[in-house]
Protein backbone atom coordinates (compact mmCIF):
# COMPACT_ATOMS: atom_id res chain seq x y z
CA UNK A 1 0.00 0.00 0.00
CA UNK A 2 1.17 3.54 -1.14
CA UNK A 3 -0.39 6.55 0.48
CA UNK A 4 0.06 9.12 -2.30
CA UNK A 5 -0.68 12.82 -1.97
CA UNK A 6 -0.95 13.20 1.78
CA UNK A 7 -3.38 16.41 2.89
CA UNK A 8 -1.47 17.59 5.96
CA UNK A 9 -2.64 19.14 8.88
CA UNK A 10 0.03 20.76 10.91
CA UNK A 11 -1.11 21.02 15.00
CA UNK A 12 0.80 22.26 17.47
CA UNK A 13 -0.06 23.52 21.36
CA UNK A 14 1.26 26.84 22.35
CA UNK A 15 3.52 26.44 25.74
CA UNK A 16 0.79 27.23 28.87
CA UNK A 17 3.23 30.51 29.57
CA UNK A 18 2.56 31.40 26.54
CA UNK A 19 -1.06 30.59 25.53
CA UNK A 20 -2.42 31.65 29.16
CA UNK A 21 -1.74 35.67 29.18
CA UNK A 22 -2.44 35.55 25.22
CA UNK A 23 -5.84 34.10 25.79
CA UNK A 24 -6.68 36.15 28.58
CA UNK A 25 -5.52 39.66 26.37
CA UNK A 26 -8.16 38.43 23.61
CA UNK A 27 -11.10 37.58 26.41
CA UNK A 28 -10.64 40.62 27.59
CA UNK A 29 -10.58 42.55 23.84
CA UNK A 30 -13.22 40.64 22.46
CA UNK A 31 -15.91 41.12 25.90
CA UNK A 32 -16.31 45.04 24.72
CA UNK A 33 -16.78 44.02 21.54
CA UNK A 34 -19.09 41.03 21.31
CA UNK A 35 -23.10 41.85 21.67
CA UNK A 36 -24.82 39.70 23.92
CA UNK A 37 -25.52 36.27 21.76
CA UNK A 38 -28.48 34.29 21.80
CA UNK A 39 -28.17 30.79 21.06
CA UNK A 40 -27.62 29.67 17.67
CA UNK A 41 -25.70 33.13 16.72
CA UNK A 42 -22.29 34.24 15.89
CA UNK A 43 -19.87 37.07 15.54
CA UNK A 44 -16.71 37.83 13.81
CA UNK A 45 -14.15 41.02 14.37
CA UNK A 46 -12.69 42.89 11.04
CA UNK A 47 -10.10 41.03 9.66
CA UNK A 48 -6.70 43.28 10.46
CA UNK A 49 -6.68 41.33 14.02
CA UNK A 50 -2.48 40.66 13.59
CA UNK A 51 -2.24 44.31 13.37
CA UNK A 52 -3.85 44.76 16.88
CA UNK A 53 -1.40 45.91 19.69
CA UNK A 54 -0.58 43.19 22.10
CA UNK A 55 -0.96 40.15 20.00
CA UNK A 56 2.07 39.71 18.41
CA UNK A 57 3.37 36.68 20.32
CA UNK A 58 0.12 34.90 18.09
CA UNK A 59 1.69 36.29 14.72
CA UNK A 60 5.29 35.23 15.99
CA UNK A 61 3.76 31.63 16.04
CA UNK A 62 1.72 31.83 13.12
CA UNK A 63 4.71 32.66 11.78
CA UNK A 64 7.19 30.00 13.22
CA UNK A 65 4.38 27.60 12.39
CA UNK A 66 4.20 28.48 8.79
CA UNK A 67 7.94 28.54 8.16
CA UNK A 68 8.01 24.74 9.28
CA UNK A 69 5.34 24.06 7.43
CA UNK A 70 6.81 25.37 4.09
CA UNK A 71 10.01 23.92 5.29
CA UNK A 72 8.16 20.34 5.79
CA UNK A 73 6.89 20.94 1.87
CA UNK A 74 10.59 21.83 0.42
CA UNK A 75 9.30 25.28 -0.54
CA UNK A 76 11.94 27.17 -1.38
CA UNK A 77 9.74 30.34 -0.97
CA UNK A 78 9.27 31.68 2.40
CA UNK A 79 8.42 35.07 2.35
CA UNK A 80 4.81 34.38 3.53
CA UNK A 81 2.65 37.07 5.37
CA UNK A 82 -0.69 37.19 7.15
CA UNK A 83 -3.04 38.93 4.77
CA UNK A 84 -6.26 38.30 7.21
CA UNK A 85 -6.75 37.47 10.43
CA UNK A 86 -10.09 37.52 12.55
CA UNK A 87 -11.58 36.50 15.83
CA UNK A 88 -14.92 34.05 15.59
CA UNK A 89 -17.20 33.39 18.43
CA UNK A 90 -19.52 30.61 18.39
CA UNK A 91 -22.60 30.87 20.72
CA UNK A 92 -23.95 27.59 21.91
CA UNK A 93 -26.14 25.68 19.02
CA UNK A 94 -24.01 27.63 16.22
CA UNK A 95 -21.27 25.79 13.92
CA UNK A 96 -19.76 27.11 10.09
CA UNK A 97 -20.66 24.52 7.03
CA UNK A 98 -17.97 23.55 4.89
CA UNK A 99 -16.39 25.83 3.44
CA UNK A 100 -12.24 26.85 2.31
CA UNK A 101 -10.67 30.05 2.05
CA UNK A 102 -9.78 31.41 -1.48
CA UNK A 103 -6.85 33.36 -2.78
CA UNK A 104 -4.59 32.27 0.06
CA UNK A 105 -1.56 29.38 0.27
CA UNK A 106 -1.91 28.78 4.00
CA UNK A 107 -4.83 29.20 6.52
CA UNK A 108 -4.88 28.08 10.17
CA UNK A 109 -7.23 28.48 13.84
CA UNK A 110 -5.78 29.64 17.11
CA UNK A 111 -8.24 28.48 19.64
CA UNK A 112 -8.95 30.53 22.63
CA UNK A 113 -11.74 29.38 24.36
CA UNK A 114 -13.09 25.76 24.20
CA UNK A 115 -14.69 23.03 26.54
CA UNK A 116 -16.63 19.69 25.44
CA UNK A 117 -18.72 19.97 22.55
CA UNK A 118 -17.38 22.82 21.60
CA UNK A 119 -13.63 21.23 20.69
CA UNK A 120 -13.42 19.81 17.41
CA UNK A 121 -13.01 20.51 13.90
CA UNK A 122 -13.72 18.76 10.76
CA UNK A 123 -11.99 18.43 7.66
CA UNK A 124 -13.31 17.22 4.48
CA UNK A 125 -12.10 14.88 1.98
CA UNK A 126 -10.81 17.10 -0.99
CA UNK A 127 -10.93 13.95 -3.88
CA UNK A 128 -14.39 14.82 -4.83
CA UNK A 129 -14.39 10.95 -6.96
CA UNK A 130 -14.25 9.27 -4.01
CA UNK A 131 -18.13 9.67 -3.47
CA UNK A 132 -19.08 8.69 -7.03
CA UNK A 133 -19.46 4.79 -5.42
CA UNK A 134 -19.72 4.33 -1.34
CA UNK A 135 -20.08 0.87 -0.44
CA UNK A 136 -20.99 -0.19 2.98
CA UNK A 137 -18.44 -0.43 5.38
CA UNK A 138 -17.85 -2.57 8.64
CA UNK A 139 -16.05 -0.06 10.37
CA UNK A 140 -14.84 3.86 9.57
CA UNK A 141 -11.04 3.80 9.38
CA UNK A 142 -9.12 6.72 7.77
CA UNK A 143 -9.39 4.90 4.53
CA UNK A 144 -12.62 5.00 4.18
CA UNK A 145 -13.93 8.10 5.79
CA UNK A 146 -15.00 11.39 3.81
CA UNK A 147 -14.12 13.43 6.72
CA UNK A 148 -11.44 13.70 9.33
CA UNK A 149 -12.15 14.81 13.05
CA UNK A 150 -9.60 16.89 15.08
CA UNK A 151 -9.41 17.53 18.78
CA UNK A 152 -8.73 20.82 19.55
CA UNK A 153 -7.77 22.93 23.40
CA UNK A 154 -7.20 26.44 24.53
CA UNK A 155 -4.03 27.10 23.13
CA UNK A 156 -4.30 24.81 19.94
CA UNK A 157 -2.49 25.87 16.67
CA UNK A 158 -3.47 24.60 13.63
CA UNK A 159 -2.33 25.32 9.73
CA UNK A 160 -3.58 23.73 6.81
CA UNK A 161 -4.22 24.40 2.76
CA UNK A 162 -5.98 27.29 2.13
CA UNK A 163 -7.67 24.93 -0.66
CA UNK A 164 -9.20 22.31 2.18
CA UNK A 165 -12.21 22.35 2.95
CA UNK A 166 -13.50 22.21 6.86
CA UNK A 167 -16.63 22.98 8.92
CA UNK A 168 -17.31 23.40 12.91
CA UNK A 169 -19.97 21.40 14.43
CA UNK A 170 -22.84 23.34 16.17
CA UNK A 171 -21.80 24.12 19.67
CA UNK A 172 -22.78 21.52 22.33
CA UNK A 173 -21.56 23.50 25.32
CA UNK A 174 -23.19 25.85 27.37
CA UNK A 175 -20.60 28.69 26.40
CA UNK A 176 -19.16 30.65 23.67
CA UNK A 177 -16.64 29.19 21.76
CA UNK A 178 -13.87 31.55 20.81
CA UNK A 179 -11.31 31.08 18.26
CA UNK A 180 -9.05 33.45 15.65
CA UNK A 181 -8.68 32.41 12.07
CA UNK A 182 -5.94 33.64 9.94
CA UNK A 183 -4.87 33.53 5.91
CA UNK A 184 -1.53 33.71 4.68
CA UNK A 185 -0.32 34.15 1.30
CA UNK A 186 3.11 34.81 -0.80
CA UNK A 187 4.30 38.55 -0.06
CA UNK A 188 5.65 38.16 -3.74
CA UNK A 189 3.32 36.63 -5.67
CA UNK A 190 2.25 38.88 -8.40
CA UNK A 191 6.34 39.38 -8.60
CA UNK A 192 7.38 35.66 -8.60
CA UNK A 193 4.84 33.08 -8.59
CA UNK A 194 2.44 34.37 -11.49
CA UNK A 195 5.07 34.05 -13.88
CA UNK A 196 6.00 31.72 -16.55
CA UNK A 197 7.98 28.50 -15.10
CA UNK A 198 9.59 27.56 -18.29
CA UNK A 199 12.09 30.17 -19.65
CA UNK A 200 13.04 30.79 -23.09
CA UNK A 201 11.92 29.46 -26.43
CA UNK A 202 8.61 30.34 -28.45
CA UNK A 203 4.99 29.37 -28.22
Amino acid sequence: MLPLFPTLVWKSQLLPEVARPLNRFLDRYLHDLVPNLAAGQAWQSSHDLHRLAGLEPLVECIEAAAEAALESLKIGLRDVEITACWATVNAPGRGHAAHAHPNSFLSGAYYVATRAGADTINFHDPRSQTGVIRPPVTQLVAANADQAVVAVADGTLLLFPSWLQHSVDPNASTGNRISVSFNLMFAEYGERLCKPLWQGGSS
